[in-house]
């Protein structure tokens, strides 16, 4: 009769040490569906965009293609609810109609929801809807309402760097008529926090 009260005392004392093992176990991770993922991250862009524009008034495609600067910035509060912000200051390369003419720039400053597709090891495919004002010499120092559609590949380098490996828009300048130009950046970003 002890032998087997004993093995049942040490089953019990088992599961008791197996329970509060669990316990600390979990304890030590913070599990995904619980954590607080608020991240900031900011960064810069390196673009090429082909403008549609090139004189008199109608959209047609530029000969010359824009280079310029970009900055983002970029806000998780969960996993699937992003915002992104970004500008575009398109001003090298710029074609000029004439002699006497200033030269063709675009500029846009958009904001909108970032959706991150998937995320394979570090990479993460990702699409965007973003929203704002463009600013071009051929608007007369007035703007354009602007919609891109957009999308790319981010692929996290560190926990801190993230390479924006490519990133392609299609805008929409609400104009008459519509101009839609298109481009491809890419660059890198710091998670703040």
């Amino acid at each position: 009769m002890s032998v087997v009260l004993m093995k049942r005392s040490t089953l019990g004392l088992l599961v008791v040490v197996a329970s509060f093992a669990s316990v600390s176990a979990r304890g030590q991770v913070v599990p995904s569906a619980t954590s607080h993922t608020f991240s900031l991250s900011a960064g810069g862009l390196g673009s090429v965009a082909q403008p549609d524009y090139a004189d008199e008034g109608i959209a047609q495609t530029s000969p010359n293609r824009l280079y310029g600067a970009g900055a983002f910035v970029d806000l998780h509060f969960s996993r699937w609810v992003q915002v992104e912000g970004e500008g575009h200051w398109m001003r090298f390369n710029q074609y000029h109609p004439c002699p006497e003419c200033q030269g063709i720039y675009e500029d846009a400053y958009l904001i909108g929801p970032r959706i991150p597709i998937v995320t394979f090891h570090r990479i993460t495919p990702y699409g965007k809807f973003l929203v704002g004002l463009g600013s071009a010499d051929f608007l007369m120092g007035g703007d354009a309402f602007v919609l891109d559609y957009g999308g790319g590949v981010d692929y996290r380098l560190t926990r801190r760097f993230t390479i924006r490996a490519v990133d392609f828009e299609y805008q929409q300048w609400r104009l008459n008529p519509v101009l839609s130009p298109y481009g491809g950046s890419v660059g890198i970003s710091y998670k703040i926090f």
